[in-house]
């Protein structure tokens, strides 16, 4: 993927560009697990208020690698775009949940 530029947009369409071609639906997705002291630490936030910044760190974490397997799907594919891309979230198990990103993939020009 390096040196690659593929461009992504959250609607039908990359403005100012035309679709020349569709590839169909791009997925990535990654499973996280709470970690038991970042927990812990959390609980006492609540209590406090304010950003569960770890939470915020780790869903951040999720949602690139998703995106970045979702990207790589796209380009072994030969597109050059992902359009429509949405995010979803399901709990697995006890403490661990997905992160699903998903999109059309394209060629435009």
């Amino acid at each position: 993927m390096q040196g690659v530029q593929l461009l992504m947009s959250n609607t039908e369409t990359i403005p100012g560009m035309s679709i020349t071609q569709s590839f169909g639906v791009v997925t990535g997705s990654t499973v996280r697990a709470k970690h038991i002291g970042k927990d812990i630490l959390a609980g006492f936030k609540n209590i406090v208020g304010g950003e569960l910044k770890s939470y915020t760190e780790l869903l951040m974490e999720a949602r690139n690698e998703a995106l970045g397997r979702m990207m790589a799907d796209a380009m072994a594919r030969g597109a050059n775009a992902v359009v429509n891309v949405r995010f979803a979230t399901s709990s697995v198990a006890g403490g661990a949940a997905e992160l699903f990103a998903y999109g059309t993939a394209v060629a435009v020009e």
